[in-house]
């Protein structure tokens, strides 16, 4: 397999930081670059508590496209940044694998429009934990079903977005088979606002975060005498290094856009 070389955006986050460690010991994946808001000039091994891995560091993607030659751009930092990075990657014919949430339908079409337009490959992931995308699958399959859901996500307290962007993936791929529909009674009023949490087309999202968690989703279906629970868990970061693998692998032979892994597994 041919050699990637990688520009990762957010190395000393806690994604960003075992996304090395999968780089470090993957043979086919090269790191020729980071992109940190601290730390220019120096080198990913000068950093303490980061692999010895002896790439440059820039604080600035568009400084570092000048200098550096790369086949991906693995960005894992936050909503904001990520969105710009993609814009970036893009004007400069770099494939992007997206790990941060938060892209809105109108983002996500008008970045589909211009990579199909550029021929350029982009995965956007709001989970890359295989039994996530696994989750929403089965999520799509049982709404066929069931018309009367709600998803729990919970999350660290840390994440800067609410709900995540699994939860609306997964209500995503649920409306595609539901027609929109008020649950509950139909004179239900809350006693505090934002009790029944978020609604898309009737779908129920609430959003939990506490310490100690890092990424949980359970989506809860109800019909007549009966109820089905889909649940995912990630218990570390290190659950979402297969599915970073597959993106990045992947991408290299898209010209399109793709949002969410559950597009490239079968």
């Amino acid at each position: 397999m041919r050699t990637i070389n990688i520009i990762l955006a957010g190395p000393r986050g806690r994604m960003g930081s075992e996304a090395l460690h999968l780089i470090q010991n993957t043979p086919h994946f090269n790191l020729v670059a980071a992109i940190d808001r601290k730390n220019e000039g120096k080198l990913i091994s000068d950093i303490e508590g980061l692999p010895a891995l002896h790439a440059p560091v820039f604080e600035d993607l568009q400084k570092c496209l000048q200098t550096v030659q790369a086949d991906v751009l693995l960005d894992l930092t936050t909503p904001e940044i990520g969105k710009k990075h993609v814009q970036i990657a893009m004007s400069h014919g770099l494939r992007s694998v997206v790990g941060t949430t938060g892209f809105t339908e109108e983002e996500i079409h008008a970045l589909s429009t211009e990579a199909k337009e550029r021929n350029i490959g982009t995965i956007i992931a709001p989970n890359f934990a295989i039994g996530a995308v696994l989750m929403m699958k089965f999520a799509h399959m049982a709404a066929k079903y069931f018309q009367d859901v709600e998803i729990i996500e919970l999350h660290h307290d840390r994440k800067l977005d609410a709900p995540s962007g699994t939860a609306l993936k997964t209500a995503d791929l649920i409306r595609t088979v539901r027609e929109p529909k008020k649950q509950g009674h139909p004179n239900e009023e809350e006693q505090l606002q934002g009790a029944r949490g978020a609604t898309i087309d009737g779908i129920h999202i609430h959003s939990v975060r506490l310490p100690g968690l890092i990424a949980h989703q359970e989506v809860l279906f109800g019909g007549n005498g009966q109820m089905l629970s889909i649940r995912h868990d990630s218990f570390n970061r290190e659950s979402f290094m297969s599915g970073v693998k597959l993106a990045v692998e992947t991408v290299m032979n898209l010209d399109v856009l793709v949002y969410g892994l559950e597009n490239i597994i079968d």
